[in-house]
């Protein structure tokens, strides 16, 4: 992995850029052992802080013409630098500004602290170094362009546009200074990094929510208008609006905020607008009591509460993220809630589960088995799979969803230092049954198909034999691929295994197990699994078939492996951090499984 070294920093110094020096622009006044003032010159656009990412958080109090304007969190370089972070002058201009920095470094002496490393790199400069410097950074995921990021937020499509706003510390990797980032793309493949949408206020850090167009100007924004929902983060959490004229770039908080107050915890409010009504629908996590709360609301000011539903099915941690939609199946239409938990997933940590049932605009009413329980069902069996929600006003009747790729028992210390965290890869959703049960099918967005490249291995079948038969994997873009097969183990006796290797010996070991009609992921060989006991893991999916048969539809990123059955009955989502891209697949079978339409597609996310 590469990073920033304080050579480096140095050679930079030296070289200085365009207008003032950084000595010139900055001024560094110890008065206290824990307390020092940076005086900045904000004739150039950004501050550039370096990070130490294993040191305490030091609180920054921005003061402004002797103003304090904000406060923020920066874990400030003491002995080495990870990388650095830029802070934004640009609307300082004139002004004269200081950094009233807060350390907890453990310093016994005004002396000590002078030594640290970071007074001597902080600089302004009015450009900012975003090239990667991670070699697990995905290809075809989207990625901060640095910092932390956990939730997707706010997702919306208009004009041609999917718009998506995510949980982010602009400044350091892990979670906190939580903002909304926003980025967008035209094919769910290229994104465009927006900047910041929504910073954090007088009422606290940004959390969760969701955006949707106001084609009929209810909330006051402006006919056609994006509206914001989200949670203000304190004390206590509270639910706030916004609105944009720009199609989401900028937004304007809504004066009377907070909209919604609640005295217990609660928050990533979810919404939509019902034409019919004419009323908005919110659907609120109250987190601790395991429930979501239901509102309705003519302007996203004025609140009347219709239902809670919850206390069911799994209720380990919290309840987070909530989404709700509907989708047909045999001309019906059902209502899917998407319900997130924290910890107390299937194989531990963070999960997605949800609900099938009706909602007639005020009371969500689940489907129950034939017992009247309400039952679990989850909506990826991998480890990496949680925060999901879905974009409002998709074309085409599409009901698309993206999430946070990570679990909360590690995503502080996966081995990425310049960002942490990608979002899934997009995934269009449908409903089917099973024995009786409706279940939420999920698969790639067929955008992602024109990353592919001319098949390496194309419409292959074979009777898989017990010593294996091995393909190569693509060399090209560090070895992402795409690959899709048949199994057909009928006779229910053995195993069907697939293993991905590279040449280290590293490994992924895929098992279907007909008999049970399962499919297992194994990552305890991986590659880099060391950094936490929780990684390594085995996961397990049911096939929701029953005849011996099923297939096989893998994603491959540099540090992901997303696997779903072709009509999307299981999907699966795993990190991985190979030291060398996979290489070869090797297929075997103890249970004479004929393997068919096996296809291997190298991608290139430059197409």
């Amino acid at each position: 992995m590469k990073t920033l070294t304080t050579l480096t920093i140095m050679a930079a110094l030296a070289t200085g850029s365009a207008g003032a020096s950084a000595a010139d622009n900055i001024k560094i006044e110890h008065i206290g052992v824990n307390n020092t003032y940076v005086r900045v010159n904000p004739d150039q656009k950004y501050v550039i802080l370096p990070v130490q990412d294993g040191v305490d958080d030091a609180r920054i109090n921005l003061i402004v013409d002797g103003k304090t304007e904000r406060t923020f969190y920066v874990r400030l370089a003491k002995s080495k630098v990870d990388f650095e972070v830029p802070f934004d002058l640009s609307k300082y201009k004139g002004h004269n500004v200081i950094l009233d920095i807060r350390a907890n470094h453990d310093r016994s002496s005004i002396r000590e602290s002078q030594e640290e490393a970071c007074w001597n790199l902080i600089r302004t400069s009015d450009t900012f170094d975003k090239t990667n410097r991670e070699n697990f950074r995905p290809l075809y995921h989207h990625t901060p362009e640095y910092g932390w990021m956990n939730d997707p937020n706010g997702m919306f499509y208009h004009d041609g546009v999917w718009h998506l706003y995510y949980q982010w510390n602009p400044y350091g990797s892990k979670w906190q200074n939580m903002t909304w980032g926003h980025s967008t793309s035209r094919d769910l493949i290229h994104w465009t990094h927006e900047g910041t949408a929504i910073e954090p206020d007088g009422l606290g850090t940004i959390f969760s929510g969701s955006c949707a167009l106001d084609p009929d100007n209810t909330v006051g924004y402006g006919k056609d208008a994006v509206v914001a929902l989200y949670t203000s983060a304190a004390d206590m959490q509270t639910q706030s609006l916004a609105g944009s004229t720009d199609g989401g770039i900028t937004f304007q908080k809504y004066a009377g905020n907070p909209v919604l107050t609640l005295p217990t915890e609660a928050r990533d409010p979810n919404m939509f607008y019902n034409p019919d009504t004419k009323l908005w629908t919110i659907v609120l996590a109250h987190a601790l009591e395991h429930e979501v709360l239901f509102f309705t609301s003519p302007d996203l000011k004025t609140w009347t509460k219709t239902c809670s539903f919850g206390k069911v099915a799994a209720q380990g941690g919290v309840w987070e993220c909530p989404d709700l939609f509907p989708l047909e199946i045999d001309g019906k239409k059902k209502w899917v809630l998407l319900l997130n938990l924290n910890p107390g997933g299937p194989f531990g940590g963070s999960a997605t589960q949800y609900f099938i049932g009706d909602y007639d605009g005020k009371t969500f009413t689940s489907d129950t088995l034939a017992d009247g329980t309400i039952p679990t069902k989850w909506m990826d069996f991998g480890k990496d799979h949680y925060a999901t929600v879905s974009w409002s006003d998709a074309p085409d009747s599409r009901r698309t969803a993206i999430g946070w790729m990570s679990n909360w028992q590690y995503a502080a210390d996966v081995p990425t230092l310049q960002y942490r965290s990608a979002n899934t890869c997009p995934r269009d959703l449908s409903l089917f049954s099973d024995n009786g049960e409706i279940y939420l099918a999920s698969v790639p967005s067929p955008e992602l198909r024109k990353m592919r490249s001319k098949a390496s291995v194309a419409n292959v079948s074979f009777s898989a034999p017990a010593k294996g038969r091995t393909f190569a994997l693509p060399k090209a873009n560090d070895g992402i691929c795409e690959i899709e097969f048949d199994i057909d183990a009928s006779k229910k006796k053995g195993n069907t295994e697939i293993i991905l290797s590279n040449e280290k010996g590293e490994n992924v070991k895929i098992i279907y197990n007909a008999a049970d009609n399962t499919i297992s992921f194994d990552r305890k060989e991986s590659g880099i699994v060391d950094f936490s006991i929780d990684f390594p893991a085995v996961t397990v999916a049911p096939t929701f078939t029953h005849d011996g048969r099923t297939s096989v539809h893998m994603l491959i990123d540099r540090s992901s492996i997303e696997m779903f059955a072709k009509d999307g009955r299981y999907a699966m989502t795993n990190l991985v951090f190979p030291n060398q891209p996979y290489s070869s697949m090797k297929v075997s079978s103890t249970a004479g499984a004929k393997i068919s339409n096996l296809n291997i597609y190298p991608l290139n996310p430059s197409k």
